[in-house]
């Protein structure tokens, strides 16, 4: 059997994934980066985007997973990623991710403060995002 690492994807509701695959693409803050076996450890924090997962073989993707961001931590033998938010890209709900960002729209509109401003172009620039990759 080839090699494999142990991915486990963590949500704060539960844990979504736990399991050896060939390979997983973590969208890291600062682009991109692939898990294979044997991978030099790192600590990184993840962007919101879209975790690729390949169960048997590096070339075959098996399943793409939507994170908010979070944290990733890689060994030699695993990768956990910690996520604020995840979802399979195939279950995103659509009409829901487009009422919250109109009603995040809305809550710019009506910010007082900055930390207001802050949290709701945050929730405008997640919901754009989860729209463009459910739309690919």
């Amino acid at each position: 059997m080839a090699e494999t690492v142990a991915f486990e994807l963590v949500s704060p509701e539960e844990l979504l994934l736990s399991e050896d695959v060939a390979m997983v693409v973590v969208p890291g803050e600062e682009g991109d980066f692939g898990v294979l076996p044997r991978h030099a450890p790192l600590i990184s924090s993840v962007r919101a985007g879209v975790i690729s997962v390949y169960k048997n073989e590096r070339h075959t993707l098996s399943e793409r997973i939507f994170v908010a961001g979070g944290f990733a931590e890689v060994t030699a033998e695993r990768c956990t990623v910690l996520a604020e938010l995840a979802v399979p890209v195939d279950r995103i709900d659509r009409a829901e991710t487009e009422q919250r960002l109109k009603d995040a729209r809305e809550d710019l509109a009506d910010a007082r403060d900055e930390t207001a401003r802050t949290a709701a172009r945050r929730e405008i620039s997640l919901r754009e995002t989860m729209l463009k990759i459910a739309g690919s």
